[in-house]
């Protein structure tokens, strides 16, 4: 349901978030990050954080599950986008950072452990994982989209059993785009 909802609705949401700035983010998820590192955007959306970090020197691979996004996010970013979910990812060690930017949100909460598991497992130690939630402890469909909503004690329950990421930050943002009044609760992770 979720992925046809972004099929139908692929040129608006990616014009209504391609040029949202997310510097600030950029900036906190990079700071551990080797220069040139490669970095998977799980979940690209518009491309845009993808773009970004094309601009900044990193390597970049990213997907995302619905093909039109994936085709619109090709085209803004210069690099092929792939058509894929978060269950394909079985790349081991590759990654220095993984960042999943209002994708994760979409995964079932009973599915997220096992996800999880799965980046962490892509990622190199001393990689790190940016992840965001809408804030709440609720999951939710709204107009044909899942959303797994996420507060500090969900993150808490998420991650016991996922010994090999240790938190580095978690911040609570209003969302960037001025039409918009969501909370966001943003993660930092690091793998040892």
């Amino acid at each position: 349901m979720t992925i046809e909802y972004y099929q139908r609705n692929a040129n608006t949401f990616f014009e209504s978030t391609k040029a949202v700035d997310m510097s600030d983010f950029y900036q906190l998820f990079t700071s551990d990050l080797p220069k040139g590192g490669l970095i998977l955007d799980a979940g690209c959306g518009s491309g845009r954080d993808t773009k970004s970090f094309l601009n900044m020197g990193y390597h970049v691979e990213a997907f995302d599950a619905s093909s039109e996004l994936a085709l619109l996010a090709s085209q803004l970013t210069g690099i092929e986008v792939k058509t894929s979910k978060f269950e394909y990812v079985i790349d081991k060690e590759i990654y220095d950072g993984i960042w999943c930017c209002a994708s994760l949100l979409h995964v079932p909460l009973g599915e997220l452990p096992q996800t999880l598991e799965r980046l962490s497992d892509a990622l190199k130690p001393k990689g790190v994982l940016y992840m965001s939630f809408k804030y709440g402890d609720t999951q939710r469909e709204v107009e044909g989209r899942l959303f797994t909503d996420m507060n500090e004690v969900r993150l808490t329950a998420l991650l016991k059993p996922i010994t090999n990421l240790s938190e580095q930050q978690i911040w609570i943002t209003h969302d960037k785009r001025p039409t918009r009044s969501d909370v966001w609760l943003n993660v930092l992770l690091k793998k040892s």
